[in-house]
């Protein structure tokens, strides 16, 4: 992690971004385009098409994708592209955010702190999309802690047109931490510390300050890979036990 290039490429997308255009229309979306020019700083590595697909990045190490959201639609490309790749999936995370209101004139409004804090959980939802993915030899994930602010339009249904309302765009600030994933025993960082030998879902849930759905679908994703494995039930719940080293599952 280089703190000190991640400003500096900040500074340059977004200098690059004010001469062509307003906020949210650059030809790439802010984030995407930053971490685009962190990972690989050459030109010449970005956007090459590889089969009927396009790979945001390729060097000599493999394949690099950056996926802001919606894994599902990664599917096909990481199917094909693993075959042949080592292939690290970076996704960032918002750690601190800070939230910008553009009204119906093209105003801004001034920055407030958004109340949530992020973590390596909120990446569960998109994990679960590509669950059978995670095992394989050739797959890497990068879980990219990121400060940011998002710029979000007044044009939603609720009386301040805040709910409802449609993204703009994800300015990234500073970089916090990289969470590298790279075989299935990394996936035991998704396992907090306290747990008893035996846990449910809901004592998960307690543990990691997450809600009980997303506990249930971390732990259903962590079995699939064998991080835990399933010992019974308890409450109408499943217990849960996690695998260590040299188990045989």
């Amino acid at each position: 992690m280089d703190p000190i290039r991640f400003r500096d490429v900040c500074k340059n997308v977004l200098s690059a971004e004010r001469e062509r255009s307003s906020i949210g229309t650059f030809k790439e979306k802010t984030l995407h385009a930053v971490l685009k020019q962190y990972y690989e700083p050459e030109n010449a590595s970005h956007e090459v098409r590889i089969g009927s697909f396009v790979a945001d990045i390729v060097t000599d190490d493999g394949i690099i994708e950056i996926q802001t959201r919606a894994f599902n639609k990664l599917r096909k490309k990481l199917s094909y592209f693993v075959e042949k790749y080592t292939v690290t999936v970076v996704y960032p995370i918002p750690k601190t955010k800070w939230l910008l209101w553009i009204d119906q004139a093209g105003e801004i409004s001034k920055k407030r702190k958004s109340p949530k804090q992020g973590g390596i959980y909120d990446a569960i939802p998109e994990l679960y999309k590509i669950k059978s993915m995670l095992n394989h030899p050739n797959f890497r994930l990068c879980l990219v802690l990121i400060d940011m602010d998002e710029y979000r339009y007044l044009n939603g249904w609720s009386e301040d047109k805040k709910k409802g309302s449609t993204r703009c765009d994800l300015v990234p600030i500073d970089i916090i931490d990289e969470i590298y994933l790279n075989n299935t025993s990394d996936y035991s960082k998704l396992i907090p510390c306290g747990l008893n030998v035996q846990f449910t879902s809901k004592d998960y849930s307690k543990a990691t300050h997450i809600n009980l759905h997303k506990s249930q679908t971390a732990l259903n994703i962590l079995a699939s890979i064998g991080v835990v494995i399933r010992v019974g039930r308890h409450d109408h719940l499943y217990l849960y036990e996690q695998v260590r080293s040299g188990d045989s599952g």
